[in-house]
């Protein structure tokens, strides 16, 4: 009762790694709470998910395994979580900002009457009061995320609807084990008292997945570009320099919009977000839908010819100057020094 649950994503049998970030987030939620951090999985051949789960501090695992549950389909498994949070009756829920997540959550949320907050950039929990009725909330789920066209950022309470549904994307929150010896308890689910034939009604025939082959997530090092590096001919330096560092090349949606660059390497709130050792950020002006992709960088360097440009005041080396300036001096030092 009352705890708070995760739902997991899972391909092949094998956990998303976006299921995986929100439960290193839900267990420090969860120890904050005082509660216990659950987990769901519905699909096909699932005996090895504990597994995976556990180490992150998972104390108990739903699972729900029938072959018609996989691939996914919106009815069973909306049927499945309604059912299931109605009768346990979680304080929070969160799921991954996927397309997946996003078909399942607002279904989830609206058949319980709870609301959902789509594309969270931070979760913490907190006190919230309200004046008017002179009432003080305490322990609610703040849902942090940039709102009004990245204007704000705004943080939203849900004081009295229960589950404080949220969603996040992949790459937002840091994906950390809390014990690899960690053992949970397994609750196996009858799926026919959670669904009925109706909700088989749709069956996928074939599937084609295709993998992106940028892979800005797992570049340790990222060369990004904003509107200001000035022409696509001006996003070659970037490339060339990206070459050189082992890294790969990101793009602000300005530039991006431009069609400096295509839209599979854009980062920020309708981008992909990046952690990566390295963030070099090339005329960027530093919006917040593109800070909130790239914030959790460990070293950010800026390169820009504005030195009062937002995304300087989160850099910690700021290189004041034009990109046609600055990169070729970088690309010809890092070409002479390195073996």
């Amino acid at each position: 009762m009352n705890n708070l649950y995760v739902y997991c994503e899972i391909e092949d049998g094998v956990v998303a790694d976006v299921s995986l970030e929100l439960l290193t987030k839900g267990r420090l939620l969860a120890t904050t709470l005082g509660c216990k951090l659950e987990a769901v999985a519905i699909g096909h051949g699932l005996e090895g998910v504990g597994a995976q789960v556990f180490p992150y501090g998972v104390g108990v695992l739903h699972i729900f395994d029938d072959a018609r549950l996989s691939p996914y389909t919106s009815l069973p498994h909306t049927a499945i979580l309604v059912k299931l949070f109605a009768e346990e009756k979680p304080q929070i829920v969160l799921m991954g900002a996927t397309s997946i997540g996003r078909d399942l959550g607002p279904r989830v949320s609206s058949a319980l009457g709870s609301g959902l907050t789509a594309d969270c950039t931070s979760l913490e929990i907190g006190d919230h009061e309200e004046k008017k009725e002179n009432k003080v909330y305490k322990n609610l789920l703040y849902q942090i995320r940039p709102a009004f066209g990245g204007n704000i950022v705004a943080t939203i309470v849900n004081p009295e609807c229960r589950p404080q549904m949220a969603t996040v994307r992949e790459g937002v929150m840091k994906k950390e084990v809390l014990d690899a010896a960690c053992k949970g308890e397994t609750k196996k689910h009858d799926v026919s008292k959670f669904v009925s034939n109706t909700d088989f009604v749709v069956t996928v025939i074939d599937r084609h997945i295709e993998k992106s082959k940028i892979n800005l997530k797992s570049a340790p090092i990222v060369v990004a570009g904003g509107y200001g590096v000035g022409s696509k001919d001006n996003f070659g330096l970037l490339f060339e320099l990206a070459a050189l560092l082992g890294g790969e090349v990101g793009a602000s949606r300005a530039a991006v919009d431009a069609g400096f660059t295509d839209h599979d390497r854009q980062i920020g709130q309708t981008g992909v977000t990046v952690r990566p050792k390295l963030y070099i950020a090339c005329g960027i002006s530093g919006q917040i839908q593109h800070i909130a992709g790239m914030q959790e960088s460990s070293i950010i360097i800026s390169v820009n010819s504005d030195p009062n440009a937002p995304i300087n005041a989160i850099a910690d080396y700021v290189i004041t100057g034009t990109v046609e300036e600055v990169l070729p001096k970088m690309i010809k030092y890092y070409k002479k020094n390195t073996k």
